[in-house]
């Protein structure tokens, strides 16, 4: 197995890592598994995630704020239309394939994601469930029309020529970036009937939709284990799926770089990065 962390100070060892992923190998096999991603799947692909080392501080915006005022939709949209370009621009990495390729196999049941960057679906995850939406999509709030994120990117660059990507902007998981200049900015509307259009990913003060999350916990209750992998599980979803599979007494294996809420209740806890854990995963069960 190659190394998966170097030595760091404050940080498991190359050994110690190894030990742990070869521990959780042992309680997944022979167990079809349930697999909850967050951000950190995603860092490999070039998208930060929200409390690792280097990422923005976030003032993320509520949706009661995103209803409430058009100068709040105009920065929103703003840097959300830049976000949404390095959004597009990210390619799975090795973590989301090996993903796929286990649940090919037969021995991963699906994918709940936190993310919202559709990276998941890119590598060919079949039975997947976007648990706070996808970046992808775009949602009129009178008349439910939805869109393609592309299309709506199209209208939105024809109508803020004005708008220049800045050398080096910052994203966050949720594909928004901060934007200094706005209120020039042209919202788009509704093609079909003027009102207000909102990516479909759910903004701080919503709940996530009922039927996403019993998707989420079909998969959950179809499986013998659970793996999560990118998590620091801060999110209330994560935390309910976690809570489900331990009152079934399911074998429960966490994967993140630090701290999560979830690791008094893990069964192994591989303190590295997803990607190169997933592979190793993939490794030692195929």
């Amino acid at each position: 197995m190659v190394p998966l962390v170097s030595s760091l100070p404050g940080r498991p060892t190359p050994e110690a890592v190894e030990a742990a992923v070869t521990e959780a190998a042992e309680v997944l096999r022979g167990r079809r598994f349930a697999v909850l991603t967050g951000a950190g799947v995603s860092t490999d692909s070039g998208i930060p995630d929200y409390r690792g080392e280097g990422a923005p501080q976030r003032n993320p915006m509520t949706f009661d704020q995103f209803l409430g005022s058009p100068s709040f939709r105009k920065r929103y949209w703003a840097g959300s239309h830049l976000g949404w370009r390095m959004f597009d621009a990210a390619r799975p990495n090795e973590g989301h394939r090996a993903l796929a390729r286990l649940e090919e196999a037969g021995f991963a049941t699906g994918v709940v994601t936190q993310n919202v960057d559709g990276l998941h679906a890119r590598a060919g995850t079949q039975r997947l469930v976007d648990l706070h939406g996808s970046m992808d999509r775009v949602n009129c709030l009178r008349c439910g029309q939805t869109f393609a994120r592309a299309s709506v990117s199209e209208r939105i660059t024809a109508a803020n020529p004005q708008l220049s990507e800045p050398e080096l902007i910052r994203i966050a998981p949720d594909g928004d970036a901060d934007v200094a200049e706005y209120e020039a900015f042209v919202v788009p509307s509704c093609t079909v009937c003027g009102g207000v259009l909102k990516p479909d990913v759910v903004f701080f003060g919503e709940f996530v939709p009922t039927e996403k999350f019993a998707e989420a916990s079909a998969i959950v209750a179809a499986s013998d284990a659970l793996v999560i992998a990118g998590s620091s599980l801060v999110v209330n979803s994560g935390i309910r799926l976690l809570e489900q599979a331990r009152r079934r007494r399911l074998p429960i294996v966490i994967v993140n770089r630090g701290v999560t809420k979830g690791d008094n209740r893990a069964t192994v806890k591989v303190d590295a990065g997803a990607s190169e854990t997933l592979v190793a995963l993939e490794g030692l069960l195929a």
